[in-house]
């Protein structure tokens, strides 16, 4: 069962009409967004119930909640082949393990128009309740791919007519310097090991973001925040 955790995460559930089995608020917690909960947990049919802190405490495992937390079923990753024709981005993710800078990312690329985010199967995050948290509600409308075999689903969408663009520091062309095809993908490498390199041999063209200090490279979710509005810009 998935435990979805503070307000954003829950509201946006509710939102989207993801089947919940109820909604619990600590007792005594009040004002306007605990009453927009209640609300679009009414306009939904999920019960909502009013608990002791320390019960919701224990079901968040110590994080964070804002007093409020929803019992579901697990979020479902999407299939490829039903979200890809219909995106003019997808961003894979190649090996990104930090369930916040996953969050993170997913709440960028919904916010720059991105239609999926592709995450590897293995050593990488999945859609916990820390990733829903951080990415404050857009997992609820941001389809998310798990991939067996990052390369094998690079070389797809290439059949599929999208041209794969991948943030290296290596780079030889800067991200703000290209146009952006009809259908694009962004690769983004894992925290502090970048693309590996049979995914780079797979991209079409590397990018890099050119960096003043001397620190070599950003954080993969501020990378990402940096190139997917760069193609949200290209795109007028």
């Amino acid at each position: 069962m998935a435990v979805l955790i503070g307000f954003h995460p829950v509201a946006e559930a509710l939102r989207a009409k993801r089947p919940l089995e109820r909604v619990l608020i600590a007792r005594g917690l009040g004002g306007g967004r605990v009453q927009e909960v209640i609300d679009l947990a009414r306009d939904t049919n999920t019960p909502v119930r009013f608990e002791d802190r320390g019960a919701l405490d224990r079901l968040a495992a110590a994080k964070s909640h804002q007093g409020i937390i929803a019992l579901g079923s697990e979020k479902k990753y999407a299939e490829l082949e039903d979200v890809a024709p219909h995106s003019p981005l997808i961003v894979v993710l190649d090996g990104v393990e930090d369930p916040h800078n996953l969050g993170a990312i997913v709440r960028t690329a919904h916010a720059a128009g991105a239609g999926a985010v592709v995450v590897t199967e293995r050593r990488a995050a999945g859609l916990t309740e820390t990733v829903a948290k951080a990415a404050a509600g857009a997992l609820e409308h941001l389809p998310v791919v798990r991939a067996t075999n990052v390369n094998q689903t690079l070389r797809t969408l290439k059949d599929m007519g999208y041209f794969v663009y991948g943030l290296d520091e290596r780079g030889e062309t800067t991200y703000d310097a290209v146009r952006f095809p009809e259908r694009t993908v962004i690769v983004l490498g894992g925290e502090g090991k970048g693309l590996h390199d049979l995914v780079k041999k797979n991209c079409d063209m590397l990018l890099k973001i050119p960096m003043a200090g001397k620190i070599a490279s950003l954080n993969v979710s501020v990378a990402a925040g940096i190139t997917l509005f760069a193609w949200a810009k290209s795109r007028g």
